[in-house]
């Protein structure tokens, strides 16, 4: 996977309030945060949600120091960015807030070895107990999907839900096949502004998703 340095207006402005950074300090101690994307200035700042404990990060969140912010970005491979950056200022007034100096450079890599491409197939997952499908139906879509896996995504207004990592199987109705039943793992949940996306890996071999790809979609990639 190559790294590859971006130009900050093509990459960085595709964020939102709310967005979920990673901040990575390593001075005068290692210290890892995930704060709320506030907003921006182009150019000049970055305003992040302070974590409000004040005297926990006091050797940390001082002016000056050195800040690696990561952060993802979904698409057809899912991407990693990255920057270096300075904090230039922390407010206590009105809220609490972490300003950092604007990025001159954003780096990112692809998470994938294999592209996704973009659905919005009705879809269901339901657990998967020692072969039998099980427990609570969530309904939702697949938002992308290649051989090897997918997005599963549905809407929520709970922010403290999560699908945790195990077997499952995923419903899908087709005009051809009609329900075609995949088993499949969970890898990962997310949630952000009302959405929980979940990253699925499939538990069918290579060749039979193809198969079943290029049927449904009716395109070459797949085959």
């Amino acid at each position: 996977m190559t790294v590859t340095a971006l130009k900050q207006q093509e990459n960085f402005f595709e964020l939102l309030p709310g967005k979920s950074l990673d901040l990575q300090i390593n001075h005068p101690l290692q210290v890892r945060l995930k704060l709320p994307l506030v907003g921006y200035e182009m150019g000049k700042y970055i305003i992040l949600k302070h974590p409000g404990d004040q005297a926990s990060y006091r050797d940390v969140l001082v002016e000056g120091n050195v800040v690696i912010v990561r952060y993802i970005l979904e698409g057809s491979k899912g991407q990693c960015f990255a920057f270096r950056t300075t904090i230039r200022n922390i407010t206590m007034f009105p809220e609490k807030f972490l300003m950092l100096d604007y990025p001159k450079s954003i780096e990112n890599r692809d998470l994938r070895l294999h592209q996704r491409y973009a659905t919005n197939i009705p879809a269901t997952i339901v657990p998967d107990d020692k072969g039998e499908a099980t427990g609570t139906r969530i309904e939702g879509i697949i938002a992308d999907i290649s051989p090897q896996g997918c997005s599963f995504t549905f809407l929520s207004d709970n922010s403290a839900i999560k699908v945790n990592q195990r077997d499952i199987f995923i419903y899908i109705q087709s005009s051809l096949d009609g329900i075609t039943k995949i088993p499949a793992r969970v890898r990962n949940s997310r949630y952000e502004r009302g959405k929980v996306n979940v990253g699925v890996q499939f538990t069918n071999s290579e060749q039979q998703m193809k198969n079943f790809l290029a049927k449904l979609f009716l395109i070459s990639e797949f085959e």
